[in-house]
């Protein structure tokens, strides 16, 4: 059993406070307006959490894959949405700290450390989601730059970010397509990119989702990420490990503030005389959630660990991806069934917890293509012998 070092249990200590007095009382207020928790947020920043997987050398806090997943899974037990601005720029640090180069590494990964920099990934478009070979956005070399054409959608950060790794297609005849794609470090504050609009969604409120548009918008040489074309696909799906793992951890603090909010609920609802966690159906409910939370941490934990271990953990992340968000997804709906009629008002959070489950089921790639990126794995895993 995964038992956490002192260190540990002295930063997730430290956030459950953080949550408990500045996320949990001020959560549902927020969600219900769709505003964005400018505080919350600052308090983040405060924390060093937007460097949090940035190296000690560049400013960051230099934490391991395990104690970041911890972290995000207390932030999503207060809010979901706070972990918006903080998921992506995880990424994006991750992915310029492994193939950035040095000089690359120097002038971005200090200021997204700090949060002055505010990082998004823009990878993908309406018409390549879960297939990113597909993407249609260009980066056409031109002097001592690239023009960027083309638009990016479901951008996390897209609004109030700054700083973003684009996937682009440089060579438009690559065979495979994916050995055409390249990825750049971009900038905010120049010609060419605009932010489109905000995408009203079903949950996830109060942090914003975009459309960016690209209209010759110029980018020097010098942000081709690594400094090779063709290379972008690698660097992108070696991020996404990381995002996978972070948005199961994401699963599971939705589903353990489901949980808790549920056996609490059932402890004070009183039926035919006595409360409802007597009750044999909701006992069976209860102990279903609390198993499935606990494998899904575990899940997590094990991926987390194995990329902490500098190994390629795709079947891991995707299993823990999997397991940990339909887990969510079930413990949200058992946790609004056990309070009744009650749950499906806005008096009380599991309503919250049932619209923002769904994202992670759909995000960070779709659970169908963890699926076949699973069995993928076994089939390497277990060859014919």
């Amino acid at each position: 059993m995964f038992a956490p070092d002192k260190m540990q249990q002295h930063i997730v200590g430290s956030i459950r406070q953080f949550v408990e007095r500045n996320v949990i009382p001020v959560a549902s207020d927020l969600e219900h307006k769709d505003e964005y928790p400018t505080q919350i947020v600052e308090g983040m920043k405060e924390l060093g959490l937007f460097g949090a997987n940035v190296p000690q050398e560049y400013g960051g806090l230099g934490l391991d894959y395990t104690t970041f997943a911890m972290i995000i899974e207390e932030l999503s037990r207060g809010w979901m949405s706070v972990v918006g601005p903080l998921g992506t720029h995880s990424v994006i640090c991750d992915i310029i700290n492994r193939f950035g180069s040095e000089e690359q590494r120097r002038e971005f990964l200090p200021g997204l450390a700090t949060g002055e920099r505010r990082g998004g990934l823009a990878l993908s478009e309406a018409d390549a989601g879960t297939d990113v070979q597909r993407l249609r956005t260009t980066a056409t070399r031109r002097g001592d730059g690239y023009i960027i054409n083309g638009s990016k959608m479901w951008i996390t950060n897209g609004r109030h970010g700054n700083t973003f790794v684009l996937a682009a297609k440089t060579d438009l005849k690559a065979d495979p397509p994916h050995k055409g794609i390249s990825a750049f470090i971009i900038e905010k504050g120049h010609e060419g990119f605009e932010v489109a609009r905000d995408i009203d969604k079903l949950g996830y409120k109060g942090v914003e989702t975009c459309e960016l548009v690209f209209e010759n918008f110029f980018v020097p040489a010098k942000n081709l990420l690594g400094g090779r074309e063709g290379d972008g696909f690698k660097h992108i799906m070696t991020g996404l490990e990381s995002e996978r793992i972070n948005v199961a951890a994401r699963g599971v603090g939705l589903a353990r503030a489901a949980f808790e909010d549920a056996i609490q609920y059932a402890q004070q609802r009183h039926t035919f005389g006595k409360p409802i966690c007597e009750h044999q159906t909701i006992q069976i409910k209860l102990a279903d959630m609390a198993t499935k939370i606990e494998a899904a941490r575990l899940l997590v934990y094990s991926a987390a660990q194995k990329k902490d271990r500098g190994e390629r953990c795709d079947l891991e992340a995707g299993m823990a991806k999997l397991f940990a968000t339909e887990s969510a997804q079930e413990i949200a709906l058992e946790a609004l069934r056990i309070h009744g009629g009650a749950g499906y008002s806005k008096d009380f959070r599991v309503e919250r917890y049932y619209r923002d489950a769904p994202l992670l089921i759909v995000g960070g790639g779709t659970n169908e293509l963890q699926r076949l990126i699973i069995a993928k794995g076994l089939v390497a895993k277990y060859p014919i012998k």
